[in-house]
């Protein structure tokens, strides 16, 4: 399969060509949420960008086997491996069960990715459901001498690791460094440095999510389950790992050295990481009243946003910047997306309104190569997104006869739009064109005949009249030099 498709690796930070390592199949595991509370802004950008690379490699012809886990167990409330884990401190929060506050949670987000037209994955693997594989993997590093049992609990040896292999080559955290930071912990703490992470913790007497084991009634730590159940699920190799930013380090950075430890070689050829977003230029958080929930955002019953956003609105909003950049909501950006969508779907239905003529005034192949280009850049849609408002300036122009397309141009026209557009950015239609087929079609013949005709004869007064109805229609003219644009606000 032919393939110019180039990936940024954050891993060797460069873009590479992607080069499947078993093609025309493809592994792509995507860290998925700890289900322990709503989700919010922050888990929509990673279930986007990676919906997207699913969707393109797809596209592309690739057989893709897309697993995001759910973690259900060891997340804990503090990453250096103390405090309650997330879920059962909700649980013991609400006076419930901890699998109902997963299900319960996971529930609810799978309702918020479905509204945001985010594709199942594959496989949707949870962590409470993989203890055994987990428990594989500390096998190995015990025996290979990257692990040791301290009171109960089990925890990487990072600085043994590193005698062999590069710790900190993802997030560029160099070892000296650790060292050198690491304070004397000789009868304070059960680990050997600081740095070194669980990988089984022994339960205290009121941990409610507990497996027994070897070396205790525990449970697993939280980096270990995507180890196990990527490479369950996928291979010992596979081709794309991906996540936010903020997983980063320590998680992908303990993944790496887990897998390569276990195994004695690196899991992933590709690391993906989508990044952080803001909320009016500030971290988004529940201590700074800036939090902001999906489902709240697509109901506006927030204190933060001026009113309710569709979950297309959203998703637009996030493509329209490089998955790789950062990303502020305000509520003068998300309606220019809003205003932006809007047009794209009312382009989408116009192009079924075009004639074929004998010949094209405009490249569509031109077009479709500069769209597809831009998605080979490490999935530009900023880029394609751009052109595809380019071809909107066609299909309008094209719509009231101010230029003309052949039969076979047209049904490339139709394609493209339909596959970028739906297939690929993943928008759809969130039933309004139905009602607009009416309104277009008479935009369409006033455009061309009365307003056209009376603006020949200068009978300005007739076109100003049309136009006016056309807003009282809620339908924008704006004249061109190619001829006209609209667009139907609504």
């Amino acid at each position: 399969m032919e393939n110019k498709l180039f990936i940024y690796n954050t891993l060797n930070r460069k873009k590479e060509l992607f080069e499947p390592i078993n093609a025309p199949h493809v592994g792509l595991y995507v860290c998925g949420p700890t289900v322990y509370g709503d989700a919010h802004l922050g888990h929509a950008r990673p279930a986007i960008t990676f919906d997207l690379v699913f969707r393109y490699l797809t596209h592309l012809g690739y057989k893709v086997r897309y697993v995001r886990n759910i973690t259900d167990v060891g997340h804990l409330v503090n990453d250096a491996d103390e405090g309650e884990d997330k879920i059962a401190k909700k649980a013991r929060l609400e006076q419930l069960e901890p699998m109902e506050i997963v299900q319960f949670f996971t529930d609810r987000y799978h309702n918020d990715m479905d509204d945001l037209n985010v594709l199942k994955p594959s496989i949707e693997p949870r962590a409470s459901g993989h203890i055994i594989e987990q428990m594989e993997v500390i096998d190995k590093l015990l025996a290979n001498g990257f692990a040791y049992e301290s009171e109960g609990s089990v925890y990487f040896d990072v600085k043994a690791y590193s005698e062999k292999y590069d710790y900190g080559k993802l997030s560029g955290r160099k070892i000296e460094e650790l060292l050198s930071n690491t304070r004397d912990l000789e009868g304070q703490s059960e680990k050997k440095n600081s740095f070194d992470f669980a990988l089984w913790k022994k339960a205290t007497p009121e941990h409610i999510m507990r497996w027994p084991s070897k070396w205790s009634d525990g449970f697993p730590g939280w980096h270990l389950e995507c180890s196990a159940m990527s490479q369950k699920y996928l291979g010992a190799k596979f081709d794309i790992h991906g996540g936010g930013l903020d997983l980063q380090f320590p998680h992908h950075e303990c993944e790496i050295a887990q897998s390569t430890g276990s195994n004695g070689h690196e899991a992933v050829k590709y690391w993906m990481h989508n990044n952080m977003i803001t909320i009016n230029g500030q971290k988004m958080g529940k201590s700074l009243g800036n939090y902001v929930n999906l489902s709240s955002m697509f109901s506006g019953e927030n204190d933060v946003l001026e009113q309710a956003y569709s979950p297309m609105a959203v998703r637009f909003f996030m493509l329209q910047a490089h998955y790789r950049s950062p990303l502020d909501f305000s509520n003068d950006a998300l309606q220019a997306a809003e205003k932006g969508f809007k047009r794209l779907m009312t382009a989408v239905a116009t192009i079924d309104k075009i004639q074929a003529s004998a010949s094209s005034s405009n490249s569509v192949e031109e077009l479709k190569t500069k769209c597809y280009e831009a998605l080979n850049d490490d999935f530009n849609t900023p880029i394609l997104i751009a052109h595809l408002f380019d071809g909107v300036k066609m299909i309008n122009s094209l719509a009231v006869g101010k230029e003309t397309i052949t039969a076979s141009d047209l049904t490339v026209l139709k394609d493209l739009y339909h596959n970028l557009v739906f297939d690929v950015l993943g928008l759809k239609d969130e039933g309004e064109s139905g009602g607009n087929n009416e309104i277009l079609d008479k935009v369409v013949r006033l455009l061309l005949s009365t307003r056209d005709e009376a603006k020949k004869n200068k009978d300005w007064a007739t076109a100003d009249k049309i136009r006016d109805e056309l807003t009282n229609l809620g339908i924008v003219v704006k004249d061109t030099k190619d001829g006209y644009e609209w667009e139907i606000l609504k």
